[in-house]
Formats: C-alpha cells, sequence, structure tokens
C-alpha cells in the first residue's frame, strides 16, 4: 500500500446567485467557464461532492476510497471510531459579492433524525473584507419562537439580528441552530461539519437568471433555530506572531491560527487526527520524509496521521489555519 503523504485536491467550484470574482482575483483560482463563484469546496467527504486527490502517488483517487482503505492511518483512531468512513470535516472558501441568505443550521439530533446526517457547527475566518463590511450572527436580544415568527411575516426579521462589522483576521464561531448570514464583500474560509443541510429563512426576494425565487425552509427552520442572545458572537484570540494560537474549539474540531515569519516544526504526534492547513496568507514548504510540499495562499492540505512531524519551510511568511479532531 502506497504510504500516505500530504494531501491536496481539485478544487470543486460553485457557481451561486451571490458569487463574486475575489476566488480567482485574491485566492488565484481559475473558475472558468463558471461566470462567477460563490465558493468552493477543498476538502470534501460529502456524497457526490467527494475530492478528488491532486498530487502524488495517490492522484487521482478520491478521499472516500482512501479512507477506507487506509482508515487510522489517514484520520486516527480516535477519529475512525467516531466516524467510521465518514470524513468529518469540510473546508471552503466562500466569495460574497451579494449577501448571503439568512439561514440556519441543524444540530447533529435533528440532522440525524430528518436528513442522516451530521449537523452542520462552522467558523469562518475573515480573509477580506471590503471596507463596512458586515455579518449576521445571531439575535441581538432575547428572542421566542412568536416573536421571531412575527417578526419574519412582517418583514422586519433584521430588527432582531445581530449585525456585526467584519475586518481581515476576525473569527466567528457559529454553532449548529445560530441564525446567521454572510454579507456582501467578505472573503471567507469556513471550516465545518460535513453537512449540506441549510434551513434558508429568508432571501431578499431575489430571482435566478430564470426569474425564480429561491425555496425557503421556513417551517423547517423552526425546531433548529437557537433563539436564545449571547454577549458575544466574535471570536477573542490572540493575535500573536511566531506561536501557535488556539481559536477554536469544540466537539467536532479545534483550529489554532499560526502566523509566522520563520520556519517552524510541528509534532502531530499525540493527536490520534489528521490535521488539515487552509493557507490563508503567505505561502510555505512542508518539509517530511525527505519530500517537500509547496502551499501557498488559497490551497488546502490534508496531513495524514500516520505523518507524525513536518517542518514548514518559508522565506515571506505565512498564516494557516490549522485544524483537528480532538
Amino acid at each position: 500500500m502506497t504510504e500516505l503523504y500530504p494531501l491536496k485536491f481539485k478544487t470543486i467550484f460553485k457557481d451561486k446567485i451571490w458569487g463574486g470574482n475575489k476566488i480567482k482575483t485574491i485566492l488565484g483560482k481559475d473558475f472558468s467557464p463558471l461566470p462567477n463563484c460563490g465558493g468552493t469546496w477543498e476538502i470534501s467527504g460529502v456524497k457526490g461532492d467527494v475530492s478528488v486527490i491532486d498530487n502524488g502517488p495517490l492522484k487521482g483517487e478520491t478521499l472516500s476510497s482512501v479512507l477506507e482503505k487506509c482508515t487510522i492511518d489517514l484520520v486516527g483512531k480516535k477519529v475512525y471510531e467516531r466516524y467510521e468512513n465518514e470524513f468529518p470535516l469540510l473546508v471552503k472558501f466562500i466569495d460574497a459579492n451579494d449577501d448571503l441568505s439568512i439561514q440556519v443550521h441543524p444540530n447533529d439530533e435533528l440532522a440525524r433524525q430528518r436528513h442522516n446526517s451530521f449537523g452542520k457547527t462552522e467558523m469562518w475566518y475573515i480573509i477580506q473584507a471590503d471596507p463596512g463590511s458586515t455579518l449576521i450572527s445571531g439575535f441581538n436580544q432575547q428572542v421566542n419562537e412568536q416573536m421571531y415568527l412575527q417578526k419574519l411575516e412582517t418583514g422586519k426579521l433584521n430588527d432582531i439580528l445581530n449585525k456585526e462589522t467584519a475586518e481581515a483576521g476576525d473569527i466567528f464561531f457559529l454553532p449548529a441552530g445560530r441564525v446567521h448570514t454572510i454579507g456582501k464583500g467578505l472573503l471567507i474560509a469556513e471550516i465545518q461539519q460535513t453537512s449540506d443541510i441549510t434551513y434558508r429563512i429568508y432571501d431578499f426576494d431575489r430571482v435566478d437568471d430564470r426569474g425564480k425565487k429561491r425555496e425557503l425552509h421556513t417551517k423547517a427552520a423552526l425546531a433548529a433555530i437557537d433563539y436564545h442572545v449571547y454577549p458575544a458572537y466574535k471570536t477573542q484570540y490572540k493575535h500573536k506572531q511566531n506561536e501557535v494560537v488556539i481559536a477554536v474549539e469544540c466537539p467536532y474540531f479545534t483550529t489554532n491560527v499560526l502566523e509566522f515569519s520563520q520556519s517552524t516544526i510541528r509534532d502531530y504526534s499525540q493527536l490520534d487526527s489528521f490535521v488539515i492547513h487552509t493557507c490563508v496568507q503567505g505561502s510555505y514548504q512542508i518539509q517530511y520524509n525527505h519530500e517537500v510540499l509547496a502551499v501557498r495562499m488559497g490551497e488546502c492540505v490534508l496531513i495524514p496521521n500516520s505523518l507524525n512531524e513536518i517542518k514548514i519551510g518559508t522565506t515571506e511568511g505565512f498564516k494557516i489555519l490549522e485544524s483537528f479532531v480532538r
């Protein structure tokens, strides 16, 4: 069997009604012949959109097939016991040239019951933000279902939604159940559970190129929504150079921010998990087993559990979101 190594994947491009051009102009990914690109799926085990390896001896094989063959060597013992042949994380880049729909995702229990799927807890890292960009995360006051429906039906939903300014480097953690939307002008890296279940609450009465409005899921969303108000919605983390900074920890994933101006060594021997690098700035080289893999901004790499240590070399510096499962 082929020895595992850091894996890159072919990008899956998504044409969206609200998409723009930053996937090409900032991340350097050519999405032609699509007219625009709302986002990319970089590492995915979602049925119908499973990632295909794009480097090394396993090039052309799917993430699912390699997981079935390599099991623990790819994802780790604890992860495999928990998820078996389902890869647990999905990594995306999202370019919002217009506001996305206001939406919510179900938790594990509801998603399993309704869709035989995982729920969808996620995090956003803001790669780039046009001046004045905002997003919505949660409510700005205590809400119940009756009040929520009254605001929705009278066109005043925005009155109770929490709006946040968003700038490059900001992180937002969105547990399943939190009403949210990505606002116009934002380029985002998203790390989430493996799930493609979204309940669309409001879509600004937009129509597609055939004059049709997108489906709303008003009734389905009611049982999924967390109506509580929270004291803070933006994730507070330390912006430190040349240190590993823990940004998000939840039952589904941990994400560190690595902003380095110099080379470093990462020891993964105690993790019992795969590791995903999402490069959001700069470039670097992964050095492993006398091999070298170049990585640049806009690329994601899956480092298998069997690879215990890597050296990260750099000349220009880099910023990586480093994600794994505890």
